[in-house]
């Protein structure tokens, strides 16, 4: 091999291509009964992930221009740390600007703005708020904050939170279109000023999957411009007043891919009215993947939907505290989240990078995908009549997919670490104040953890702990990865799990059960200890007491009540023993 400039460490070796890679990975699979779908996995939205792709999948695309879908600035920088604030507290408020936070997310009575933003100087700290069935009241009373401060208008940043689409989409109260023409009109002295917040958060609140977020938003975005433009606003102008806010979830890819579809969607729409421009977006992590049981483990879930918020170009980004679906956060919560942001800026420096995800063709290949089909129900809900005519149409499609994804939750296909996979029993409760009241009447407001933690909560209210006696089959090695697997899956209702240990005899194991007070009962071993043990153990319980008999495994000659194994429909196993055993839920 003659030297040359350049280091080649595959030259000696051919160039496979995809067919030749597809077949020997086929081979592989045969070998195991499998087949190449099996590697496929598939969206909510329909999308299927492949286990490769190829520089095929790249469309072309620069950072900072149309479509935008590589980020709405040629250049890199920091997105803004927004913390969002439910109650007026001004010394919260001020501890959060002192300590890394550049703009505040204000969700409090229009009265009391004034003394929030006492000491807060608002040409530095941009104002979002959020009065919603009373955003005309709160954003007239925001812009009289600012109208009234010493700051010169062209240095106003924020926006005045007008979202009457969204109002109704959580109440069910008829869109106050007017109410948000009031607004621009008074909104008009601050150039820099945004007055429209499109926000998706209702859509994933009520379980919708991502295309079905962006595509709604989208949809909003399109209606507000066409009352904005006619109204005798022009289009340009109108652009510039909208603003969207997004869930960021712990699915780090598909956060990614979301905003930088949910910007090739809107530069579609706005190069289509002849202004085009970048979607300016608010990134919140997600309220509905928040658990109230082990909410620690919140922690890493808003740390990696922060990720994937801002490696997906996010304009701002809001991580809510990891006690946020407890009650109102505490000091310690407030700094964890907004330190969170510090970290990946500073120490991780995550924006240092125009667009860091671009090039990777899983990514670029998602988000094509993603953007394709938000596109679709984009113009499923146009050809209903747009919003918020289709609001049925948008409510009826959203349930549908809650309920398959209710389904995936509940036989733990799609697990929530610390309360239906490695559930902390003895975890101490963690408390809080109670938050204010959110609106109802719309769109349901859910959380994918509630099933199995209203469980938890019966478990805890009962008199005496419920409980399932976990009859161990033989020594530690034979029996240890069922009874785990049935000690995890049982402890995830709230259900205590008393175990026999290493067992050698019948007698063994229905002392140990006798001695537990349990009534009822789940046989774990091996297979060829069932088969040897099954019957008699289940005989010899049952005479000792035992009310009903569970299996961990599929099938078993002894009478068995009912099985649990990997996959298995867990909330119901659960549901049914509750029922059995008398707790009240």
């Amino acid at each position: 091999m003659e030297p040359s400039g350049e280091l080649a460490l595959a030259a000696e070796f051919p160039t496979p291509d995809h067919e030749q890679w597809l077949g020997l990975v086929e081979g592989v699979l045969k070998k195991s009964g499998a087949e190449f779908d099996s590697l496929v996995t598939t969206t909510y939205d329909g999308i299927r992930v492949r286990p490769l792709y190829t520089a095929t999948d790249v469309p072309p695309g620069f950072p900072g221009l149309p479509p935008y879908t590589r980020g709405g600035r040629p250049q890199s920088g920091a997105w803004d740390v927004r913390q969002l604030h439910r109650t007026p507290d001004r010394e919260a408020v001020m501890a959060d600007l002192e300590n890394g936070v550049t703009s505040l997310w204000l969700r409090v009575p229009g009265d009391r703005l004034a003394d929030v933003l006492a000491e807060v100087y608002l040409d530095l700290a941009p104002v979002v708020v959020d009065g919603g069935v009373d955003f005309l009241d709160t954003g007239r009373a925001m812009l009289r904050v600012w109208d009234q401060s010493p700051v010169l208008p062209g240095d106003v940043r924020g926006n005045v939170g007008a979202d009457p689409l969204g109002v109704q989409a959580r109440t069910g109260a008829p869109a106050d279109l007017a109410a948000l023409t009031d607004l621009v009109a008074r909104a008009e002295p601050f150039p820099e000023l945004r007055v429209v917040v499109v926000d998706g958060l209702p859509f994933h609140e009520a379980g919708g999957s991502d295309a079905q977020e962006l595509g709604a938003a989208l949809a909003a975005g399109v209606a507000y411009l066409r009352h904005l433009v006619d109204g005798g606003v022009p289009v340009a102008k109108a652009v510039r007043l909208l603003e969207f806010r997004h869930a960021a979830t712990a699915d780090q890819f598909l956060t990614i891919a979301k905003f930088r579809a949910a910007r090739r969607l809107w530069s579609r729409v706005t190069e289509l009215s002849g202004a085009p421009a970048a979607q300016v977006q608010h990134a919140v992590t997600s309220p509905a993947m928040t658990t109230r049981r082990d909410p620690w483990v919140n922690m890493l879930r808003t740390t990696i939907a922060c990720f994937g918020a801002g490696l997906g170009g996010a304009d701002s980004v809001t991580v809510l505290p990891f006690d946020h679906a407890i009650g109102l956060p505490d000091d310690f919560s407030r700094r964890v989240a907004r330190n969170t942001q510090s970290l990946l800026l500073e120490e991780s420096r995550l924006a240092g990078v125009v667009d860091p995800a671009g090039g990777s063709w899983y990514v670029e290949a998602l988000t094509e995908d993603l953007a394709r089909a938000a596109w679709e129900w984009f113009r499923e809900i146009e050809a209903a009549g747009g919003l918020p005519t289709a609001f049925p149409l948008v409510a009826d499609r959203i349930a549908a997919t809650w309920e398959r994804r209710r389904a995936n939750l509940a036989d733990r296909t799609d697990a929530i670490t610390g309360v239906s996979e490695f559930p902390n029993l003895g975890e101490a409760a963690v408390t809080r104040a109670p938050a204010p009241a959110e609106p109802g009447g719309g769109l349901p407001r859910i959380r994918y953890a509630q099933d199995f933690e209203a469980l938890r909560d019966a478990a805890d209210a009962a008199p005496v702990r419920p409980k399932v006696f976990l009859a161990t089959l033989g020594p530690v090695a034979a029996h240890t990865a069922r009874a785990t697997f049935a000690a995890n899956l049982f402890q995830a209702g709230g259900l205590e799990t008393p175990n026999a240990g290493p067992t050698k005899t019948v007698e063994d194991v229905v002392a140990k059960f006798t001695e537990s007070g349990a009534r009822v009962v789940c046989l774990c071993g091996s297979e060829s200890g069932y088969a040897e043990l099954a019957a008699p153990v289940a005989d010899a319980l049952r005479a000792a007491g035992a009310e009903r008999i569970l299996l961990a495994g599929k099938k078993s000659d002894a009478g068995i009540d009912e099985y649990v194994y990997t996959g298995c429909p867990a909330l119901s196993v659960l549901e049914h023993t509750f029922e059995f055993l008398g707790v009240t839920r």
